[in-house]
Formats: C-alpha cells, sequence, structure tokens
C-alpha cells in the first residue's frame, strides 16, 4: 500500500481537466462535487481535452513559458487579445449549468497530434484558410509535440454538445463583450482575390435586444467597431476617404456574416445558448417563474437572429501622403 506524508492540498489549483470522452457522457456530478470543495477556487480555468487529461497534462510543455503553474495561471488571459478561447473558469460553469437563462462552456484544449512537417504558412491570422477553422488537436503550429487550447467546448446543462473553431470563438467574444482588440483578414475591396489585414477594437459594448414574434425569440444584435488597416496594397490609396469607406463596409458585410453563422449554429446546431442571450429576454416576463415555464433553454433554438455591424476603419498613419 502507498501512502503520502502529506495531506494533499487543491488550493493552489489552477486548471482543471476534463477528457473530451467523459464531457460528452455528461460532468454535472463532478462539477457540483468540486465546487462543494472547499479548496477549489471558482477561478479555476475548465479544459475539455481532445485526448485524455493525463496525456494532456503530460504533454503540456509551453515554449514560450519555462513555469508551468505560471503558464496555467496566464494563458487564459490571451483571449483578451486573439479571440482565440475564452477566459472560462469552473465558478463560471456552474453558474451557467444552474441557470435558465444560458449554457456553460469550457476551454477546448489538446496535444498537436497532426502537425505539418514542411508548412511553408507564415499567415498568423485568425482567418486564413487553416486558422479560421482550426481547433485544439488540429492546428498549425509546427515544432514538436506541444499543447494548445483554441476554441470552446459547448455545453447543454452539464453535457458536452459541440465544438466552435476559431473564427467562431472570436464571434463569441465579440457579442460577449470580452475582448479588447484582434486582428482579421478581409476580402480587399480594392484588389480582386486579395485579403487586408484590419486591426479592430470594440468601440461600444454589444447591444442586444430580444423580443417574441408568434412565441419564437427574434435577436437583434449590434456591435460597433473601429480599427485600423496593418496590411496594403502598393497601388491602393489607404488614405483616400472612398478607399476606407470601401474597407470599412468590407468590414461590416464580413463580421455580420461570421458572427450570424455563429449565432444560428448555437442556436438550431446545438441549442445552446452560451453568450448568456436569455437574459436579455427576462424583461418580457413579468415574474421569474413566468420565464422559467417558458423554458428558453429549449426555446433557443428557434431563435432568428438580425446582426448589425458598424466599423469606421482609418489607415494605419504610419505612410502619408506629401
Amino acid at each position: 500500500i502507498t501512502t503520502l506524508g502529506k495531506e494533499l492540498s487543491l488550493s493552489h489549483c489552477k486548471l482543471i481537466v476534463f477528457s473530451e470522452e467523459l464531457a460528452k457522457k455528461g460532468i454535472t456530478d463532478e462539477i457540483y462535487t468540486l465546487m462543494n470543495d472547499m479548496q477549489i477556487r471558482p477561478s479555476s480555468n475548465i479544459v475539455i481535452s481532445k485526448c485524455t487529461a493525463e496525456y494532456y497534462i503530460d504533454n503540456t510543455k509551453p515554449l514560450l513559458e519555462p513555469l508551468l503553474a505560471k503558464y496555467y495561471e496566464k494563458f487564459a488571459n490571451s483571449s483578451q487579445y486573439t479571440g482565440y478561447t475564452s477566459n472560462a473558469t469552473i465558478g463560471d460553469f456552474f453558474d451557467k449549468m444552474i441557470c435558465h437563462a444560458c449554457n456553460p462552456y469550457a476551454i477546448l484544449g489538446g496535444v498537436n497530434l497532426d502537425i505539418p512537417e514542411n508548412s511553408n504558412d507564415d499567415s498568423n491570422d485568425i482567418t486564413s484558410s487553416t486558422e479560421a477553422s482550426s481547433k485544439s488537436n488540429h492546428s498549425t503550429l509546427s515544432g514538436s509535440t506541444t499543447s494548445e487550447n483554441i476554441g470552446l467546448a459547448v455545453f447543454r446543462d452539464g453535457v458536452m454538445v459541440g465544438e466552435l473553431n476559431a473564427i467562431e470563438t472570436l464571434s463569441f467574444m465579440c457579442i460577449g463583450n470580452d475582448i479588447k482588440g484582434f486582428l482579421i483578414s478581409i476580402p480587399d475591396p480594392s484588389v480582386e482575390s486579395g485579403y487586408l489585414d484590419v486591426y479592430l477594437k470594440p468601440e461600444k459594448k454589444t447591444k442586444i435586444d430580444v423580443s417574441l414574434t408568434n412565441g419564437s425569440p427574434y435577436v437583434k444584435v449590434n456591435c460597433k467597431f473601429s480599427g485600423q488597416i496593418y496590411s496594403m496594397s502598393k497601388d491602393v490609396n489607404y488614405l483616400d476617404d472612398k478607399a476606407l469607406t470601401a474597407v470599412s463596409e468590407a468590414c461590416d458585410s464580413y463580421l455580420e456574416y461570421i458572427f450570424t453563422e455563429y449565432l444560428y449554429k448555437t442556436s438550431k446546431d446545438l441549442h445552446s445558448d452560451i453568450n448568456g442571450i436569455g437574459t436579455h429576454a427576462l424583461k418580457l416576463f413579468l415574474t421569474s417563474s413566468e420565464f422559467e415555464d417558458y423554458n428558453w433553454k429549449n426555446a433557443y433554438k428557434d431563435c432568428f437572429f438580425d446582426v448589425s455591424v458598424s466599423t469606421s476603419v482609418k489607415s494605419s498613419a504610419l505612410l502619408s501622403e506629401s
């Protein structure tokens, strides 16, 4: 019999990892048990691993942070400037799991198993052909086997029902007012088959309005961004007002498309309101009992969405006409 000479303490736990296999069966009992433990901090991040939890932890070898505990403490903060994942904690997971107006989510983690051997792709923006659809376990990072956290695991109550890739996670972050800025690649209106890198920042908080039409939720989402052009074509005058207006309109069109696609995926495919849109529907009911009887979590699959995006883009101002 093996015994420990010291009592095991979980008071400094930074990360809680569940395997995807277990998450798809349901982790409600495990979440209740952990939240009932006074040593577990509600701020501990929760990760759903594409591989086994043991394999994920054993192969977590960050390239830029030598201290593993420090990496676990800081990696979720990258969500504020990349949009690749979210700072999902077990406290938030529990709150959303028992909430009548939203559903929980967790960080999607994994070990990079299919790294391309001779990748010459130097693109790092979130909407390149590979990065837009990338998720943990299938990224384009090159190097030795490493752990990675890209995308989100979507839950309905305590059961995992699907995944979000990088661009869908960015949409989730923008609608949820949980991002400071992000780099995105849009179709260049001035160059045929060309793309333009634009750095965008939320100018105002996303406005969400919910109404009922014939008993079905009708959701209006209004987002406002300001941004700067990061990449330029030499034959295009990006200081011209007309060119900047065209870029702004291209941003509007592209963001409206990806946000709408994301919302309908969560509604029609996953039936999971992870953005908490149901909290904006509370005003439609006189009492909480009426809202509970309406059963928002079940009604979310019947939602219709109207997304409006307004973007003001300017040149990077590093080049000017003389």
